[in-house]
Parts: structure tokens; sequence; C-alpha cells
């Protein structure tokens, strides 16, 4: 039996003025494996992917996720805080008081991974949105994150680079045995996924193989293949 890198069960969350988001939710996303989590506007996508990264705590139930976790931001702005590419992926290594050679070793490595290791010392502001969101994902790397969370990551981003920040995670999932976890509503970046969730006012109603999916989508939407 494969062994679960996220693990979810009964999951309940309500708003503080009492909306109910999840009754009993369960799923499993397997280790080493990218799944992507489908579903309207409303369906609860993001709550969830908040819930799995401990930025919001569930009411009831059982959250167990392999530690530790990178979140990618839809928008990539709200989390680079430094003023060079390098610099901001070093600065998510400051807790762990590494010597300079080895926070210099990961960011490298890092950065190598998302293919942005010649643009260690530009400036943020000089990126593309594509760009700033590979520096984000290359943060997560360095601090050697066994789960990756991606919050709509290309919602922001023109056509090609959407396509190719999903190519470049599958790449990493492969190589480097994360798990990701990655929310979208674009049909075409099930094409690159081993497998998805669909989410219906917080109930998860179907799971698995991202074709069948997909063409249940579309036959939702209307949209002939």
């Amino acid at each position: 039996m494969t062994e679960s890198a996220i693990k979810v069960r009964d999951l309940c969350f309500s708003w503080p003025k009492g909306e109910s988001v999840f009754k009993s939710c369960s799923l499993d996303v397997p280790k080493g494996q990218f799944w992507m989590l489908l579903g309207t506007n409303g369906s609860g996508k993001s709550t969830l992917l908040r819930l799995l990264a401990g930025l919001l705590t569930p009411s009831s139930g059982e959250v167990q996720i392999s530690q530790p976790v990178g979140f990618v931001f839809q928008n990539p702005d709200h989390q680079l805080v430094m003023p060079t590419v390098g610099a901001d992926v070093a600065f998510g290594l400051v807790a762990e008081n590494l010597p300079q050679r080895q926070v210099r070793q990961r960011v490298e490595e890092a950065l190598a991974a998302v293919n942005l290791w010649s643009l260690q010392r530009r400036p943020i502001y000089a990126l593309s949105g594509g760009q700033k969101q590979r520096v984000a994902i290359a943060g997560a790397i360095a601090r050697r994150c066994e789960v990756l969370l991606l919050d709509e990551p290309t919602a922001l981003l023109d056509p090609d680079s959407q396509l190719d920040l999903v190519k470049q995670v599958q790449r990493l999932v492969k190589s480097q045995g994360i798990t990701a976890l990655w929310v979208t509503h674009r049909l075409d970046e099930l094409n690159y996924c081993d497998g998805a969730f669909l989410l219906e006012k917080g109930q998860l109603v179907d799971r698995g193989d991202p074709d069948r999916l997909k063409q249940r989508l579309m036959q939702v939407e209307g949209i002939s293949s």
C-alpha cells in the first residue's frame, strides 16, 4: 500500500460567523506524487490548502502531513520579501542556523532545480511572474520541504508561463521525490498530474484519474473534447 504524505480524516471547518465549509472531508495524497485540487469558486479549495498548511485550524477531524511544508501563494509578491533572488531563497533558511557555506550550497541547488541558478543576483522586481513563482518554489526546495502546497500558482501568469510552471513542478516531483498538491481550475493543467480531487461545496465528490475528471468537468461545463 502506498504511503501517504497528506492524510485527512473527517475534517470539519466553519468560519467564525458559523458558515460551514467542510463536513467530514477525507483524502490521501500518495508520497512522491503530484495531485491537483479542482472545484468551482467557493468549493473550499484554498481553504483546504490553508488547513493543510496549518494557516487555519479545523473545527474537528485529523490532518497528518509530512514536514516541512512549503506553501506557494497565488500572488508571489505576497511571499517574496528580500531584494534579490538568492537573498530571498536564503531568507527561508535563517531559522536553521546553517553555516554560510551550507546556505550558499542549498540556495544554489534550489535555484538550479527551478532553472534560475544564473539569476541569483537578479532583483526580484526585475523578474517575470513565472520567475517569481519559481523563486517561491526554490525557497521550499532549499528548506528541504517534503510537501509543496500551491494555491492557483498560475492564476496571474500568461499561458506560456502557466504550462512552464506546471511542467517544472512535475519534474521536481519526479526528480526530488517531493509531494505536491496544486489548486487549479485550468483543465489543461490536469495533463501533468498523477491524480486529482474534485470539491463541490466543501464535499469531496470525486477523486482519481485526471483524464476521467477532466472529461467529467468538460461535460458539466458543456465543453466538447
